[in-house]
């Protein structure tokens, strides 16, 4: 059954090294790719495995639903994970160690957890012969951690007819809870994500001995601009989604209601502002050589409706020496909380847990939604997790000592499973 063998799915993933640098040098996706679509095939699902690059590789399949004349829905999960220090972790990050009532490793909630769900899920419905309602197309993408080029992008771009007659999705980033007290669990459901703006800004100067006065200095032009970006105390604004937000956790100011929400805060907190995070510095060659340029790339999330308010601000911040350029540029994406999706979601939820209550949050990163909302897809983050109280999960997400609790698995599969049914 699926909830005996998600953690297995789920340590197998793990194992595989499918670790993203972003540079297209990894090891790439290809291995797992071959491990899900294996794992399909045993229950009699075709799925395709369509490779961007050498080794970058995407599964999808489709499972058609009772009634033909529905839109059909996205499932979808990355098969890609961010890079990792081995040594900073208490288990190997690569070892899929349970211990201490979790799955450990690299992807354990991002986000190689749900898809295991997924097939968890699918294997079982598929050997007791119960379709879905609707078609629902598979789609374990590559290259998620640096952009999707590999991944949804090219997917979107390239097998458009893969996607024919979906207009919904559901993917990562929610349905995980958070407590609130000893007995009551908020349930966040992304219905909004932050656009993405990763850029390259450059100074340039005047090159020279650095013996000698240099009033056109590129490295200090740049730390200059660097710091006023990254010490600016950006404004609240609210969006649609965060307003509700708040109405359901008991309004009032902002910033104190989420402070109260413990570690998530981090996560909740940048949904309610436009950010800059300067990440990366590049400047000089010689100690004694003041260079003719200067360089940093800065992370930038800009809130649903606010993209020329955040890119105007960015400008008068680096000033008019200091020059941008995109090395990521994705769109701010927001839907309602409302309809049959929806529902479908929070009744999924509540009858696995009925001390929680669902709401809706807005994401500070971004995921592959961005991609499928170019062919009209409208999406959401619910990968159904009931979490520890003492668990800082926002603290999971690229962090040291990644991991899932195996309750929290088996929940995610109940969840799922229910939704399937009513969707």
């Amino acid at each position: 059954m699926a909830e005996d063998e998600v953690v297995e799915l789920c340590r197998d993933l793990i194992r595989i090294d499918s670790t993203n640098a972003g540079d297209n040098a990894g090891p790439g996706e290809r291995a797992a790719a071959e491990y899900v679509a294996e794992k399909l095939a045993e229950v009699g699902l075709e799925a395709t495995i369509l490779e961007s690059d050498d080794r970058r590789a995407n599964v999808v399949a489709r499972i058609e639903g009772t009634d033909p004349g529905r839109d059909a829905l996205l499932l979808h999960g990355h098969l890609d994970v961010v890079p990792f220090d081995a040594g900073d972790w208490r288990h190997h990050p690569l070892s899929a160690e349970v211990a201490d009532g979790c799955v450990w490793g690299r992807g354990a909630v991002d986000m190689k957890d749900m898809d295991a769900m997924i097939l968890a899920v699918v294997r079982q419905r598929l050997r007791e012969g119960r379709r879905p309602g609707r078609d629902v197309v598979l789609m374990f993408t590559a290259d998620e951690e640096a952009g999707g080029e590999y991944g949804a992008k090219f997917l979107v771009e390239e097998h458009p007819e893969l996607f024919e007659g979906v207009t919904e999705a559901i993917g990562e980033v929610g349905g995980f809870s958070v407590s609130i007290g000893e007995d009551h669990r908020l349930y966040l459901i992304e219905a909004a994500e932050k656009g993405m703006a990763w850029m390259r800004v450059t100074a340039n100067g005047r090159a020279g001995h650095g013996s000698m006065l240099n009033l056109d200095n590129a490295v200090t032009e740049l730390a200059d601009a660097v710091a006023r970006v990254g010490r600016y105390e950006w404004p609240v604004r609210l969006t649609p989604t965060m307003s509700r937000f708040l109405e359901e956790i008991g309004g009032g100011d902002p910033e104190a209601a989420i402070a109260k929400l413990g570690p998530v805060a981090r996560m909740l907190g940048a949904g309610l502002r436009n950010t800059v995070n300067p990440t990366m510095l590049e400047a000089g060659y010689k100690a004694n050589v003041v260079p003719q340029t200067a360089s940093a790339t800065i992370d930038g999330r800009f809130l649903p409706g606010f993209e020329e308010e955040f890119f105007a601000t960015v400008d008068e911040l680096l000033g008019p020496n200091v020059t941008r350029e995109f090395v990521q540029h994705q769109v701010a994406l927001e839907f309602g909380f409302e309809g049959p999706l929806v529902t479908a979601m929070v009744e999924a939820l509540l009858a696995e847990d009925p001390a929680g209550r669902a709401v809706p949050y807005t994401m500070s990163g971004g995921t592959d939604l961005k991609s499928f909302s170019r062919l009209g897809i409208r999406g959401y983050g619910f990968a159904p997790l009931k979490l520890p109280a003492d668990l800082d999960f926002s603290g999971m997400f690229h962090g040291v000592d990644e991991r899932v609790p195996v309750d929290s698995l088996r929940f995610g599969v109940r969840v799922l499973d229910r939704f399937l049914d009513h969707c």
